[in-house]
């Protein structure tokens, strides 16, 4: 077995990388991880330096990668550590590098740790291990995995990684038929709602347009692209992904992308973007440039659902944060991420703020639970 770093996926054939992939998640492919880097979506001007792990036989063939990146910053992680990090600038120690293996500006649970079928047992701890070692070689204070699905995350565990505890909400497919069969399991309350909340967009002569990557045509990626820059105009951050980015993965991975655009008359006014895998529909970026009632929920959560219906995919993640998921159909789900510090008295400061923030978390979970929009006999299907 060989292992070595990786600065860039297109040294890479992509049939490789893809083969270690699982239930066709489309961030974690080639296409995806290798477009941001052509795209400068990553690099040294967002702060995510590639800087993957990858693992080889004998022969050459591929068997393990870690998707892992040097960052200069927190932007695009999705779980904070402003608190660590001014703790260090507290005490006069640099926090900055770090490592971090995630994908880069997506907060969804998958794996970290991309595995042949026939690989080693010994191999999941080997690549833990050299990106560990990685820490070293450049000269970073730590090494973190953000939302590594739970078979990773129990390896992590095992190696000596601080687990840590989020919440996002999520939405399951009961095996609905329609959404009308979907809203029949919700409170009588809350059916109205949304069905009041959808009847506001159609009465505001909004039509919406489900469409799959090859089906969108430049023009409306142009479009789209602009509805994702005004987001961050009217919040902090930057927008880093660029118009032939999302043209790019739209061509390449086919039906994994899909864009809902909302349009009045022959104007597109707003627009969603979502990606999936053969299981799970995953909501990604919102944009628009007029402002409708409603048009948010519809675009990014109730079109959402009637696509997951529709396909037959059993989980829609709409992104992070967002209690008022709640009354739409998403319930509180916990997320997890995996921490190595290498300060002893650090690590230990924050593995004792970790097993208090652990315990808080679950019990925002658990209360946010007791307002679930299904009616009570189906609140545990």
């Amino acid at each position: 077995m060989q292992i070595r770093t990786l600065n860039a996926l297109h040294d890479l054939p992509a049939a490789q990388w893809n083969v270690l992939v699982e239930d066709g998640n489309p961030f974690l492919s080639h296409e995806f991880l290798a477009g941001l880097e052509r795209h400068r979506c990553v690099g040294q001007r967002t702060g995510w330096i590639p800087n993957h792990v990858v693992a080889f036989d004998a022969r050459q063939r591929l068997i393990g990668a870690v998707p892992l990146y040097l960052k200069h910053n927190f932007y695009g992680e999705f779980v904070f550590d402003h608190s660590w990090e001014a703790a260090y600038q507290r005490h006069g120690i640099p926090y900055y590098p770090k490592l971090v293996s995630a994908v880069p500006f997506t907060p969804a649970t998958g794996q970290r740790l991309l595995l042949a079928r026939d690989a080693d047992p010994a191999l999941p701890a080997a690549l833990i291990e050299a990106a560990r070692e990685q820490i070293h070689a450049q000269d970073c204070s730590s090494l973190h995995w953000l939302f590594p699905q739970q078979s990773d995350l129990e390896r992590l565990h095992t190696q000596g990684f601080m687990v840590r505890t989020g919440c996002q909400f999520h939405w399951i497919n009961r095996g609905y038929r329609d959404f009308q069969d979907f809203l029949e399991v919700l409170t009588s309350k809350k059916r109205k709602n949304i069905r009041r909340e959808r009847r506001s967009v159609e009465e505001a002569g909004l039509r919406l347009q489900v469409l799959e990557g090859p089906e969108v045509s430049w023009e409306q990626w142009r479009i789209f692209h602009d509805f994702y820059c005004a987001t961050f105009e009217r919040r902090w951050g930057f927008p880093v992904l660029t118009a032939e980015f999302f043209q790019e993965i739209g061509r390449s991975l086919g039906e994994r992308v899909v864009l809902i655009l909302a349009s009045q008359g022959d104007r597109a006014v707003a627009g969603a973007l979502c990606l999936r895998s053969d299981t799970t529909l995953y909501g990604r970026y919102w944009g628009c440039r007029m402002d409708f009632d409603n048009l948010h929920f519809e675009t990014c959560y109730y079109q959402g659902i009637d696509y997951c219906i529709r396909q037959g995919l059993q989980v829609f993640e709409p992104g992070a944060q967002g209690e008022h998921k709640i009354a739409r159909g998403f319930l509180p789900t916990l997320t997890h991420s995996a921490h190595w510090l290498t300060h002893p008295a650090f690590n230990d400061a924050v593995a004792d703020f970790l097993s208090r923030e652990t315990l808080a978390v679950k019990n925002y979970a658990r209360a946010l639970h007791q307002h679930s929009p299904y009616r009570q006999e189906c609140a545990d299907l």
